[in-house]
């Protein structure tokens, strides 16, 4: 602790090195980065005859290392120190006659105009540019100057840094301004993670003449892993490269050497691209005693399920933990935008980076083993792309579920983790990419409907919930007869194409304020309109004002399941203005008296919440919830008056009435639908 500087200003001074270099004696210092770690970075760009300038050299042994291993031998090195100049003179007198060492300050070096091909930095502007004060940066500039002038025209400063924000935005401002080509490099760790923590960078400037008016830059990074450098477009973008390098580092470090008491999730992104090609979870379960064989796994999410409850939320990945009976797995969601070639190929392009994020006490050499459901990485046909105004980026895709059956989804990439819409194909048919049984058989075009859509299944938990809610209609022992249904928010149609297909005297409405989604569920979900089904597109505040205003009471039942735009809000539907008094009292007026108003609230804060029952309360004497296992979805009930309340045997025995009437000969009928089971734990508020 006695060789720490007592202010950051100690580093630009000779008294302080002279003080440091005798305490410390004849053991080398290497601020960071070892020889045999630096070594692939510096052959790249140092030749045996080049002539080479090594900047405030101290008694780090990376000349000497060079020498000796014949990467060059003509090496002249400079240090404002006196004590470790002479320190280093007699260590190499005997064995390296080439290698030099002078007492020279590098802020006014004596050396004549283009003398060297190549100046190397270890340290050096990282001890010098301690602070933004004006002095400091005076001091840096000068030092760049000298640099550019004892450098000859094509030849390279070599930086090995920790590349701070200040010290990185301050080297590639300076010398990209001067028109130099400028490239960072990160220098491949030597796995020990009991050493230096950060990441060590080299900054390769490489110099060229300055072309007066020109402002073209060239900036490139080279991550550890790769020798072809990436190009990136501005100072900015250097910077959060190297910055989110420095963070991985920092994470790698930390859960290496203790369990992650919360999930940790980061994505691996596509070196072309740049888009996220991997989203990994670390997921650490402290119901699992580990053993040699149990540390550490890799879970392959099947293409298509990562919205599932089971690997999209925080307590399905650590349920699934736990019955993998590992103590550290790693999920990993593959992208719908990349190709993968198979488990194989994807273990293959893994193996190294997931061993970054291995848990603490992993035996060494383990075999680590890779998982997924079926031993396959699933299935993924994106069979349209788009772009709305209102609903931004969006896809339809056909994923294989959990068995045999395929189906079709509809997914907002703003909010890529949520199926807005979903419905099951009827022929699971192979989509492209995969092997086809029959040979005689035309491989489906992406853009082809590999089967029907299955008109009779409800894939969303919520839209049976909100279905069994019509049993608060008509009789205890009667299908209800005659409906007039309001469904505000269309999506792929399914909601209000099954109230259509079942309760054959219903007449629906169908409320959609984006034409693109008219558009998506005729095209891709089967939906169409006709005497019964009127498509109004629209904005349903409006719909629902106007029709207040002029034809109070005409709904048996309002159905609102309409997503929110706003994601800063903690509630994703529905949309705020659609749960204000105002607007429900308005609800209430075009609810015919014995009616239900249902919604699909979801909403993940707490207040926010409490607050919008409360107004349904006000405006609703009347409230039923069902919430939705494993999701965040809450189903309200809500109905004018107070006369018809029930408990929820009696709305169950409704429901399974309800259902017995939907069954009829001769029309398509899921057998895993059991409406009664939605309104078994309904709530009344």
């Amino acid at each position: 602790m006695e060789l720490l500087p007592r202010s950051p200003a100690e580093f630009g001074s000779a008294r302080y090195w002279d003080r440091f270099f005798r305490q410390r004696g004849q053991r080398p210092f290497e601020w960071y980065g070892a020889f045999p770690e630096l070594c692939p970075v510096l052959q790249k760009y140092v030749r045996p005859r080049d002539k080479v300038l090594v900047v405030g050299c101290g008694n780090s042994e990376l000349s000497e290392q060079m020498y000796d291993m014949g990467m060059c031998e003509d090496i002249v090195n400079i240090d404002i120190s006196d004590a470790v100049i002479r320190q280093m003179r007699e260590r190499s007198a005997s064995t390296r006659p080439r290698m030099s060492y002078l007492l020279m300050d590098m802020l006014h070096m004596d050396f004549p105009d283009a003398h060297f091909q190549v100046v190397l930095d270890k340290g050096t502007l990282d001890a010098l540019l301690t602070d933004e004060e004006e002095a400091t940066l005076a001091k840096v500039e000068q030092m760049f100057a000298e640099i550019s002038r004892v450098l000859q025209v094509g030849g390279r400063y070599l930086c090995v840094s920790l590349a701070q924000a200040h010290v990185l935005k301050k080297a590639v401002e300076y010398f990209s301004q001067e028109g130099w080509v400028v490239r960072v490099h990160q220098v491949a760790s030597s796995g020990d993670k009991e050493q230096f923590v950060l990441p060590v960078f080299v900054y390769v400037m490489t110099k060229f003449r300055k072309i007066p008016g020109s402002a073209a830059q060239i900036l490139e990074i080279c991550p550890e892993e790769q020798d072809k450098p990436m190009r990136v477009e501005s100072t900015e973008r250097l910077l959060a490269a190297v910055k989110d390098r420095q963070h991985y580092a920092l994470l790698c470090s930390q859960i290496s050497k203790t369990p992650c008491r919360e999930q940790v999730s980061l994505d691996l992104c596509d070196r072309e691209s740049g888009k996220p090609r991997y989203t990994l979870h670390v997921v650490d379960s402290t119901s699992v005693k580990p053993s040699r064989d149990n540390h550490f796994a890799i879970f392959i999410i099947p293409q298509g399920r990562e919205t599932e409850w089971l690997f999209g939320t925080e307590e399905g990945r650590r349920q699934l933990a736990a019955s993998a009976g590992f103590g550290r797995l790693l999920t990993v969601a593959l992208h719908r935008e990349q190709r993968y070639e198979g488990m194989a190929g994807i273990q293959a392009e893994l193996s190294a980076k997931v061993m970054e994020l291995a848990p603490p006490g992993l035996p060494a050499r383990q075999q680590v083993p890779f998982l997924s459901v079926g031993g396959d990485i699933g299935v993924r046909a994106v069979r349209h792309c788009d772009r709305s105004p209102l609903s931004g980026e969006f896809v339809v895709e056909d994923v294989k579920g959990d068995g045999t059956f395929y189906f079709r989804r509809l997914i907002f990439l703003q909010n890529r983790n949520v199926v807005q819409s979903e419905a099951r194909l009827l022929a699971p048919m192979p989509l492209p990419g995969q092997k086809k049984r029959r040979k005689d058989k035309k491989k489906p075009s992406p853009t082809e409907q590999p089967g029907a859509i299955d008109k009779s299944y409800l894939c969303c938990e919520h839209h049976k919930a909100m279905v069994a809610g019509l049993c608060l209609l008509g009789g205890p022992d009667a299908l209800p007869g005659e409906l007039a249904v309001l469904v505000v928010g269309l999506g792929g149609g399914s909601l209000p194409l099954f109230v259509h297909d079942y309760f054959s005297q219903a007449r629906v409405a169908v409320v959609e304020i984006d034409p693109s989604m008219l558009e998506v569920a005729t095209r891709w979900f089967g939906f169409s309109q006709g005497e019964r089904m009127q498509v109004h597109v629209c904005d349903g505040l409006d719909y629902v004002a106007k029709l207040a205003a002029e034809a109070p009471a005409q709904y048996d039942a309002i159905m609102f399941d309409v997503d929110s735009k706003d994601l800063t809000v903690g509630m994703s539907c529905p949309p705020p203005a659609f749960v204000e008094k105002p607007f429900l009292q308005k609800v209430k007026t075009i609810l015919k008296p014995e009616g239900i108003f249902v919604l699909n609230l979801v909403c993940r804060d707490a207040r926010l919440k409490e607050s919008v029952l409360a107004t349904l309360r006000d405006v609703f004497p009347l409230l039923y919830a069902r919430r939705i296992r494993g999701e965040v979805n809450e189903i309200l009930f809500c109905q004018p008056g107070p006369a018809g309340r029930r408990g929820p045997a009696e709305l169950g025995a409704r429901a399974r009435a309800l259902e017995g009437a939907l069954r009829q000969p001769g029309r398509p009928w899921d057998g895993s639908y059991v409406l009664a089971d939605m309104l078994q734990s309904v709530l009344i508020l």
